[in-house]
């Protein structure tokens, strides 16, 4: 599947992936301030931002679907980052194809299984009944019966598009809705990178935990983890300054 992506800056690539519900726009302001260091590529993946839609959607296929960027832009390597879900693809790219990473980042996301947790949100999204929805307000109001928290919200309603017929969902809502429990899969076991790997946690976050580091370890011998202070798990708009520091002083 070809991504939409947009590619910025010079130097090395840096490839990055946003988490479940996101799009490649949720990391523009890290990626600005890092072009004068790195080529970005913020990159949406399957059934998410612009990128196109399908029926199959796990991390065998986002791994295809990444590898397949790569070889259409001539990376033969690059460092790769990503987020939550994206942080998975990531890995699983990384024990699939090592010869194709030169680094890795994984913000907030351990190898490990993790149970389904967005009944909620899920749950509030369907509710939104597009066809009587005339603004993003009227988006919203459905939502936060659902959703209490307004950052929350925004940023979930960046997903939904608008054109000459009304708005629409971006994500493709029925295939994550049907097959959600494919986002909290663990590694296969013995799958290993033995290449430089920074784990970065949010402190206030409970998606890493310190009875993880053994897994992580079996998996990503070459690895060091940094707790983000103040972060919780979207630690790249709570805590931007010390994502892009942290990025810079592990590959550069």
């Amino acid at each position: 599947m070809k991504l939409n992506f947009k590619k910025s800056g010079t130097g090395e690539p840096l490839i990055i992936l946003h988490g479940l519900f996101g799009s490649a726009d949720n990391w523009f302001s890290i990626a600005k301030e890092l072009e004068n260091d790195f080529t970005l590529y913020l990159v949406d993946q399957r059934n998410h931002g612009d990128s196109p839609k399908s029926d199959e959607w796990n991390y065998e296929v986002m791994v295809e679907d990444l590898k397949e960027l790569m070889d259409e832009e001539g990376l033969s390597e690059a460092y790769l980052m990503g987020h939550s879900m994206g942080g998975k693809t990531v890995m699983n790219f990384a024990v699939t194809y090592p010869d194709r990473v030169e680094k890795l980042i994984v913000a907030d996301i351990a190898p490990r299984y993790y149970p389904i947790h967005h009944q909620t949100i899920l749950e509030g999204l369907n509710s939104i009944n597009l066809s009587e929805t005339y603004s993003r307000k009227d988006a919203d109001d459905q939502l936060a019966k659902f959703i209490p928290y307004p950052g929350i919200r925004q940023f979930l309603l960046k997903s939904l598009g608008r054109d000459r017929n009304g708005f629409y969902w971006k994500i493709n809502l029925p295939v994550i809705t049907e097959n959600i429990e494919e986002v909290g899969k663990a590694l296969e076991e013995n799958t290993v990178y033995s290449g430089p790997t920074l784990f970065l946690a949010g402190a206030n976050s409970n998606y890493i935990q310190q009875s993880d580091l053994p897994d992580i370890l079996a998996h990503f011998p070459n690895y060091e983890i940094e707790f983000i202070e103040g972060a919780g798990h979207w630690l790249h708009a709570e805590k931007p300054e010390a994502v892009v520091r942290e990025i810079r002083r592990f590959l550069i």
